[in-house]
């Protein structure tokens, strides 16, 4: 029997700004498009219209930076008060050299500039405003889903996505931040392969899987495609989060 998945980059999304009900933009858009939710469905959300939402626009102006973050600033080669907001975010710096600066998030994620970015903020001229990540990404997809779910009746499960690179390879790739109504990573191990063998170490990046489908649709430009529903996958049933995907430190070997 063959398998088939869907996805779909719902039009119509308006320009997010702080304060606005990203449930209710949903539904109005899966109206405009014909569509309703579906048990099983996916709803895929790009980070920076979340991160709008919350209020995480940040005006470089108000930014103060510290004595470190000018001396890291000089390092790096970026505004100090960029740095001075990257370091507020994080925990530690993990690696730095000219023009790059990778972190270790406060939520766990290590990626470069803790995910503050100008790119698609719109507002000034792109570059006396950046975009924070939401506070909890795990957290604000429960809040969608829920939303979701009471505006719908359909229980669904919910991702935030934003394209980050990765070590030893070029290039971004869709990933996921936060999760909720499925497993973040899935652990194959004991089921067989082809021939019956049991697998022992097998985990998969679900989330991410998603994320990076998503992305395809999404874009990294202007396509102004911010949330995209998945319908076909076979989903587990377990809750999970983004935390999942993390890797612990001390097996961390870019770290």
């Amino acid at each position: 029997m063959a398998s088939e998945l869907r996805a779909v980059a719902l039009a119509g999304i308006p320009r997010v700004r702080e304060g606005d009900d990203i449930a209710g933009l949903i539904v109005e858009a899966l109206q405009r498009s014909g569509l309703a939710l579906q048990s099983g469905d996916v709803v895929v959300i790009a980070q920076k219209i979340a991160s709008k939402a919350e209020g995480r626009l940040v005006a470089l102006a108000s930014v103060t930076p510290s004595p470190r973050a000018q001396a890291l600033a000089a390092e790096v080669n970026k505004d100090p008060r960029l740095v001075e907001l990257i370091l507020q975010e994080s925990t530690e710096v993990v690696r730095h050299r000219k023009n790059v600066l990778v972190v270790a998030h406060r939520n766990g994620y290590v990626l470069a500039n803790a995910g503050i970015d100008a790119s698609n903020v719109g507002e000034g001229d792109g570059n006396d405003h950046v975009l924070l990540l939401p506070e909890d990404c795990d957290r604000s997809c429960r809040n969608i889903r829920g939303k979701l779910a009471e505006r719908t009746g359909v229980e669904i499960a919910v991702v935030i996505n934003d394209s980050l690179g990765r070590a030893w390879r070029n290039g971004t790739v869709g990933t996921a931040l936060g999760t909720a109504g499925l497993p973040a990573l899935l652990d194959l191990a004991g089921t067989s392969d082809l021939f019956g063998r049991k697998l022992r170490t097998t985990e998969v990046g679900l989330a991410d899987e998603i994320a990076a489908t998503a992305s395809l649709l999404m874009g990294q430009a202007g396509e102004g495609t911010p949330v995209v529903l998945l319908r076909g996958l076979k989903l587990p049933a377990r809750d999970g989060s983004a935390v999942e995907l993390i890797r612990p430190r001390d097996i961390d070997l870019f770290r």
